[in-house]
């Protein structure tokens, strides 16, 4: 019975339609890069796994890595919830620097855009602390999902920190 379960197929939750271009694995196969100006640019390879089970919303669990070492860098978890009827959008996204954030936005067509609505934070979290935090995903022309991530902590203004493209996997 649990095995009959596992293998349903689950339908789309309508509410979530404007979201369904997001869907699936995504892998970069070129490395993104990050860069701010308190450390020393960077590059990092990352796997995004946009999923649904129903629901009305999309979950989403992001793992960067080295793309030398294959070292784990970070890991983003995370929900994208839609209000219904409308193009508003919340994502809800703990990171394991022990950052935690809650960004609104909208969709519109095939872009997301998000801006931070709260950013908590662990008690030793490393500083300067992030602030704030915007991000637009977008699918490209050629079937590419864009990422680009802008952050203001302590000491800086909301300035680029990460960009990067994944091919769909699946």
């Amino acid at each position: 019975m649990a095995g009959d379960a596992a293998e349903a197929v689950v339908c789309l939750n309508p509410a979530i339609e404007p979201l369904s271009w997001m869907l699936g694995t995504w892998i970069s196969d070129t490395p993104g890069e990050g860069c701010y100006p308190t450390i020393k640019p960077f590059k990092f390879m990352e796997e995004i796994k946009i999923t649904h089970v129903g629901q009305p919303m999309l979950n989403i669990s992001c793992n960067g890595f080295n793309p030398e070492t294959r070292k784990p860098m970070h890991r983003e978890c995370g929900f994208l919830r839609i209000k219904p009827g409308t193009n508003k959008v919340a994502f809800i996204c703990a990171q394991n620097t022990g950052v935690v954030e809650i960004e609104e936005g909208e969709v519109n067509g095939q872009e997301l855009t998000l801006s931070s609505h709260s950013v908590a934070r662990i008690s030793f979290a490393k500083e300067p602390h992030v602030q704030q935090i915007s991000r637009t995903f977008r699918l490209l022309k050629d079937g590419k999902l864009e990422h680009t991530v802008f952050m203001a902590t302590d000491n800086q203004p909301l300035l680029q920190h990460l960009h990067i493209t994944y091919t769909r996997c699946t």
